[in-house]
């Protein structure tokens, strides 16, 4: 039976941990709450598909990236500094993918330096160009994959949609044997071939991806020994929605692999690099009620949280379930439910977490709640704290996980000291 998604507009607690606690106890509101068995349970359903590395730039914490470690998942890096994030959480260079359209000059560095041997996964020509001559005749034996562009691409918003002429990723599928003789110029090899076109997917679409991959792999040659089908995917931000078939996504994937096989006569590992997936339901970003007003004939609840905490409402017109919390200082909590828009602190129209792709404001029917309550933005775990912005020179919020029925601090709020560390006056 498909899992179905369920969220509820009353709160309590997360994880059995009273929501007023943790938004009290580690610094204050807003505070980012993450729910380790959450990210347990989904690691451990991919695992079977094959090897799984975790898009860090999703929720990069250093705890988070420890604990998806314990779960015998790899990592991905698309930055210098994500790679020095995994090598602190105890990552070893040979499980680290770095993944980019470019070296910059720190990525160079590290991918030659501290992180030699980790996977370099060039989506351009003159990434391989680059590569190969910092290293030299260290070049000799060592193995590359290359990110493909199929030529077309999907996502649930063009901001997302990572494939097709218009899209900067990846290395143009009528390029690929030029990438081959670039990089045995430099006496590389193309050991793997990775194929990401956008978050989220549906299946007629992914048998096109299949297909799309197989083609690029035989272009490359039996030096083929990975592939990689990237990450996005979904996972349902409203209630009533299926989680993906992962059995069914599973085979279509595994199929690809058996043909390749056979092709090419030898065997192909099958890798995926989820973020989302693992980390979105375990996180809650918790904000209190500062203000509720009424303008004209719309209500507002406005929250000490805005796009410098949440950035996915104002940038992709994202939704995400919303639960109030009763303060019991309060007293009774009020009866009834209204239509509100919910917005924040920040000094911009676009401070709004209820609306739509293209910035359309709309209302959200809620619990009647009060100054002083809470409110909860769920699913907020990926994409969340990792987008994260100093904007109108808001703190970084603070972050929590939950363990074992435990709430530790993962990450303290930050100082004004900190927010102005680098400023020279």
């Amino acid at each position: 039976m498909s899992e179905i998604s369920e969220y509820k507009t009353i709160r309590t607690e997360i994880a059995g941990v009273p929501v007023v606690e943790l938004a009290t106890k580690f610094g204050g509101s807003p505070v980012y709450v993450y729910d380790a068995s959450t990210i347990v349970k989904r690691c451990a359903q991919l695992c079977p598909l094959g090897v799984v590395r975790f898009a860090q730039k999703a929720c990069s914490n250093i705890a988070i990236l420890k604990l998806v470690k314990e779960q015998g998942v790899l990592v991905d890096a698309v930055s210098a500094a994500e790679v020095k994030r995994a090598l602190t959480a105890g990552y070893a260079p040979k499980e680290i993918a770095y993944t980019a359209d470019i070296f910059d000059a720190d990525a160079l560095e590290i991918v030659t330096g501290a992180a030699n041997g980790c996977v370099v996964n060039v989506g351009s020509l003159d990434m391989i160009a680059q590569f190969g001559e910092r290293l030299g005749d260290a070049a000799q034996g060592r193995e590359i994959t290359i990110r493909v562009n199929p030529g077309f691409g999907h996502g649930h918003s063009n901001k997302t949609n990572t494939g097709g002429d218009l899209a900067k990723h990846g290395i143009w599928h009528g390029q690929i044997q030029d990438a081959v003789a670039l990089a045995r110029r430099y006496g590389m090899t193309v050991s793997g071939v990775h194929m990401h076109i956008g978050s989220g997917t549906d299946f007629e679409h992914l048998s096109k991806v299949c297909g799309a991959m197989e083609t690029s792999v035989k272009q490359v040659g039996t030096s083929v020994k990975t592939i990689s089908c990237g990450g996005g995917l979904p996972i349902p931000y409203t209630s009533g929605e299926e989680f993906i078939d992962l059995e069914k996504f599973a085979a279509l994937w595994h199929e690809t692999v058996a043909k390749l096989e056979r092709e090419l006569g030898h065997k192909i590992t099958f890798e995926i690099e989820p973020g989302r997936y693992i980390v979105a339901e375990s996180g809650y970003l918790v904000t209190q009620i500062r203000a509720v007003k009424r303008q004209a004939e719309n209500m507002f609840y406005l929250v000490d949280a805005g796009f410098t905490h949440l950035a996915r409402p104002m940038a992709y017109g994202s939704y995400h379930p919303i639960s109030i919390v009763y303060n019991p200082t309060l007293g009774a909590a009020p009866e009834g439910e209204c239509d509100v828009v919910v917005g924040g602190p920040l000094c911009e129209s676009g401070d709004v977490f209820t609306q739509e792709e293209g910035g359309v404001v709309v209302k959200r029917t809620l619990p009647a709640a009060r100054v002083g309550d809470y409110l909860v933005l769920e699913v907020a775990g990926a994409y969340g704290s990792a987008m994260a912005s100093n904007y109108n020179s808001k703190y970084l919020a603070p972050e929590v996980l939950v363990e074992n029925g435990a709430a530790r601090l993962i990450r303290r709020k930050q100082t004004f000291e900190q927010l102005i560390a680098n400023e020279i006056f």
